[in-house]
């Protein structure tokens, strides 16, 4: 890959088009426009913003959360399908590499993914978060060690992606600083959940963490959060219960971060929508790295060590090639030889 030179990033804070693809589709195109109308060159969503985080997940009985499942799944992205297309498409004609995060649908099941498109509307990876967190579990499936991943994209460096709490998890985390990761997008939802009760669920505890992937990894960090405003209130919440359990309906705080843990990006009001830009310059990530390379130079191999299986694990493996496989997989595994393959990451 030929030198990056210094480039502009836009991270998204906006409410989704909730549980309506074709809406969700037709907004993130316009902020997609917009991004590559102002100079980004990469542009980065929430988490699984198409179509719009699962409140209902948390605000009551799974019986009665049960009810936005169908739609919720009839929203969602299946690899490849239109609005899959319609999204690669977006980037290429703006000539924008796009990281969006998005429900994808793999026939009954459904997966926390994060989209990858390059600035040619080429599909650069697709990946799917490792471990839903707490009730998302009874709505999401697992993704598995070829989700681990980094990309190099022209013009815009080695770039990888993670969704939420994997941002909490140490082990997944130093695999991807092992990897050489220089541009990093965290997709978070909104933070308005259980305000007051669940202070791990706030602003300051995942933006932290944000912050901290940043300086642990010595990369840009490229923070995206959903608002949730009147109209996901007014979908997701029916009771007087609900609505205190949903929050004030805000909750947006994107925001870009440097290596060194210094933020980049002005605020936005966390209840309004909006584009935080920053200029990155990948020459100060050596910088950076000269003082703490956590799995470089600051790193003791002889003590602790990590070791990663990136092989896809799909749950049905056809052997002859002629049936479709089960789960689509990224281009990176793609290519991956069916055998086990394992990595030191130091």
């Amino acid at each position: 890959m030929s030198k990056v030179e210094p480039f502009k990033a836009a991270a998204i804070q906006a409410e989704p088009a909730w549980l309506d693809v074709a809406a969700g589709v037709d907004k993130a195109i316009s902020l997609i426009r917009e991004a590559a109308t102002n100079g980004a060159k990469l542009v980065a969503f929430p988490e699984t913003w198409i179509p719009g985080y699962p409140h209902f997940l948390w605000l009551g009985p799974q019986s009665a959360g049960m009810a936005f499942v169908p739609g919720y799944h009839e929203n969602s992205i299946a690899i490849g399908d239109e609005n899959f297309q319609r999204l690669a498409d977006a980037a290429g004609k703006h000539g924008i590499t796009v990281v969006m995060g998005a429900s994808e649908r793999d026939k009954g099941s459904l997966y926390m993914a994060q989209f990858i498109f390059g600035a040619d509307g080429s599909t650069i990876a697709t990946r799917r978060k490792l471990k839903p967190t707490h009730v998302e579990r009874a709505l999401f499936g697992e993704g598995d060690g070829s989700n681990i991943a980094v990309h190099d994209v022209e013009g815009i460096g080695r770039l990888g992606a993670l969704n939420c709490w994997e941002h909490l998890q140490p082990l997944t985390k130093y695999a991807m600083y092992g990897l050489g990761e220089q541009v990093h997008v965290a997709s978070w939802p909104s933070f308005c959940l259980y305000r007051g009760g669940a202070y791990a669920l706030g602003e300051e505890v995942n933006m932290a963490a944000s912050q901290v992937y940043a300086v642990e990894g010595g990369a840009f960090v490229l923070a995206a959060t959903t608002v949730t405003g009147p109209a996901g209130l007014e979908l997701f919440a029916k009771t007087d219960e609900q609505r205190a359990l949903l929050g004030g309906g805000g909750g947006g705080s994107s925001r870009i971060y440097g290596p060194d843990g210094s933020r980049l990006t002005a605020p936005i009001p966390e209840d309004e929508e909006g584009i935080v830009y920053a200029d990155i310059d990948l020459s100060l990530i050596p910088v950076s790295k000269m003082a703490a390379d956590p799995a470089g130079h600051y790193a003791r191999a002889d003590v602790t060590r990590l070791i990663v299986d990136r092989t896809p694990r799909p749950p049905v493996e056809y052997i002859d090639n002629s049936v479709p496989q089960s789960q689509p997989v990224s281009s990176e595994t793609q290519t991956a030889s069916s055998t086990v393959e394992t990595a030191t990451v130091r």
